[in-house]
């Protein structure tokens, strides 16, 4: 029985180590030591989202065995429409990922430095924390092998990790079962936490992961039968990695102390009130969500280039391993030396706040279409819930982009 479900999961999995994420970490830590259980409820809403948005990602991967990028450079007619399209998600995805990849890196070196201390060596002015490189080399091997079922079976090992990790974290402080399941589903929106609300939704649905999805699938499934064995990983793989996040927010409602500021610090805070233990359950699962989330972002941003430039190789090609390549040797060296590439972070931002509701809407307009999907294309109730989808993620788009320019 273990055997098989082991054998059916894969993708979903993948997706899940993609969205928890350092920053999605950093952010459960901020809701759960500023909000207490109040905010789970959002994490909740964001999980149903990610689950509705990934199914139909899935389900456009499998019956088409096209990724979402290659479906939407062959269904948009305009030139000038597919053009501004295609180079929007390449602006946002590969430009993006490329940002974040420090701060994915950043996330693991806090896992290893939390139990080993910091390393670095000096050249000169400049300082290079060998974490990273740890960490980039690691990333780099997996990525080389370009073996998409071992890729995916050490992907699955990270993510359980992590799992057990933080919540065995959340287990051990012990929370009010009663607090968790009003923050759960009673809604309140305590002051100042708006733009918190906003993160928690926006680090858990995200654009690369309907990308990444859609490709992923047809590597391990290829017909309609499979649909079942896609939907049941794809909830299964969220549920848990909400269970994930919704731990961490958790384990730091149980700090009362005001000097948590990140997933460092959490570390710190539950070691005299929980014991060493708690230390290392923690800095294992900051590892493993950085180090998962380095590998997922450069083969996202790998295989939305492919679909968009429309190039037919696989994962061991000179291009595609080209694109991965760039990524992650941007995010080592960014992470080592301690550069923060502020404008580009803000580019990125700007980006996936414009592309959350453009790819979410064209996602459902795709999932529509009987020439792509037959039979398999949207309900009225997967459509009724998707419009829900796009309209929140157009508010969180708009949200997104006026706080990078300090509007709201």
């Amino acid at each position: 029985m273990i055997k098989k479900w082991f054998k059916n999961i894969g993708p979903g999995t993948l997706v899940a180590a993609a969205f928890i994420g350092p920053g999605t970490v950093t952010l459960c830590t901020l809701a759960g030591v500023n909000f207490g259980m109040n905010l789970l409820w959002a994490m909740l809403l964001s999980i149903i989202a990610t689950i509705v948005l990934q199914e139909m990602a899935a389900r456009l991967g499998i019956i088409s065995q096209k990724g979402l990028s290659e479906v939407i450079r062959e269904e948009i007619k305009s030139p000038f429409f597919r053009q501004f399209i295609t180079v929007l998600i390449l602006s946002a995805i590969v430009i993006g990922n490329a940002s974040y990849e420090a701060g994915n890196i950043s996330g693991g070196i806090l896992g290893l430095e939390t139990v080993f201390g910091s390393w670095s060596i000096s050249f000169g002015s400049f300082t290079v924390n060998v974490m990273s490189l740890v960490i980039g080399i690691i990333a780099f091997a997996l990525l080389y092998i370009g073996n998409y079922k071992f890729l995916e079976r050490a992907l699955v090992a990270l993510v359980l990790l992590m799992s057990v990790s933080f919540l065995i974290t959340a287990i051990v402080t012990k929370p009010n079962l009663l607090e968790v399941f009003k923050g759960m589903f009673i809604p309140k929106f305590p002051e100042k936490s708006l733009l918190t609300i906003i993160g928690l939704i926006g680090t858990t649905v995200v654009p690369y992961n309907l990308f990444l999805h859609a490709s992923l699938v047809k590597e391990k499934w290829k017909t309609s039968d499979d649909l079942s064995l896609a939907k049941k990983d794809t909830i299964i793989s969220i549920v848990l990695g909400g269970l994930v996040s919704m731990a961490i927010i958790i384990s730091a409602a149980a700090i009362n102390s005001s000097e948590i500021n990140n997933a460092a610090d959490l570390a710190k805070g539950l070691e005299p009130l929980y014991g060493s233990f708690s230390k290392y359950f923690l800095a294992l699962g900051l590892f493993a969500a950085g180090i998962t989330s380095a590998i997922t972002a450069p083969l996202a941003a790998a295989y939305v280039a492919k679909g968009c430039l429309g190039w037919k190789d696989g994962l061991k090609s000179k291009r595609f391993r080209a694109v991965w390549i760039i990524i992650l040797a941007i995010g080592v060296v960014f992470s080592s030396i301690g550069i923060k590439p502020i404008e580009i972070i803000k580019f990125a931002q700007v980006a996936n706040g414009m592309l959350l509701p453009v790819v979410a809407g064209i996602l459902l307009w795709i999932m529509n279409k009987k020439s792509v999907l037959g039979n398999y294309s949207n309900t009225k109730l997967q459509n009724f819930i998707g419009l829900f989808i796009l309209t929140m993620s157009i508010f969180l788009g708009l949200k997104s982009i006026l706080k990078v320019f300090n509007v709201f």
